[in-house]
């Protein structure tokens, strides 16, 4: 018996036009199709809990409402798509790996080589969230993709708990330290949002909640 096919997100016709006209803006030589279907693909593995194509809309979303503060606005729509593209809860080499995965991709769709090599920074950059200082692009990023610390108490206990899903293979004990020490230093850090929008309308919320789940975490 052939095994079905994996059922499309809700939203994979709308996303897939927002990636073919992405593509095409940027230069692509090719049909982008074929690219956006194996992207969505990689983003609907059964071993996502958080980093979904559910993620993927929010943060291009974010992104877009952020695009004006950014100097190469489609560089970070394409980092976007990339950033979680290879996803394994159990190896840290994610970014790295997505990273060499839109570097290749984006090559030979025929994308001019300086915009594939901001793609390819933009996506290393989610290892820190740390943009330098006028690092515009990485700013909206990294703020697009932080939008979730933010969010409303009931939607942002639904995250953590998608996280905690995603490393269900770590017992409690050792996951509850590595998640607190995760969130001690987001809280150490001066500003969790770079952009003017992000620092004024969702730093405070964010570091509510990281207080929050610490509290939760120590208790």
């Amino acid at each position: 018996m052939a095994t079905p096919p994996t059922p499309h997100h809700p939203c994979h016709d709308a996303l897939l036009t927002r990636w073919t006209a992405l593509l095409r803006r940027a230069g692509c030589t090719v049909d982008p199709v074929p690219y956006g279907e194996k992207l969505l693909a990689r983003w609907a593995e059964p071993q996502r809990r958080y980093h979904t194509t559910d993620h993927l809309v929010a943060t291009l979303d974010h992104a877009e409402s952020l695009a004006s503060h950014a100097a190469h606005p489609d560089a970070v729509l394409l980092a976007v798509w990339f950033h979680d593209a290879v996803y394994r809860p159990d190896r840290s080499e994610n970014e790295e790996r997505s990273a060499d995965l839109a570097q290749r991709a984006l090559t030979e769709a025929g994308l001019p080589r300086h915009l594939v090599a901001e793609v390819v920074r933009l996506v290393r950059l989610t290892v820190s969230h740390d943009p330098a200082d006028g690092d515009r692009d990485g700013e909206v990023l990294c703020d697009a993709d932080l939008a979730v610390l933010a969010a409303a108490p009931r939607e942002y206990a639904a995250y953590a708990a998608a996280v905690r899903e995603e490393y269900g293979f770590v017992p409690d004990e050792v996951f509850n330290a590595g998640r607190a020490e995760v969130l001690r230093q987001l809280l150490a850090l001066p500003r969790l949002f770079r952009t003017p929008y992000g620092h004024q309308h969702w730093e405070r919320t964010a570091r509510h909640n990281l207080e929050t789940e610490l509290q939760l975490i120590n208790a």
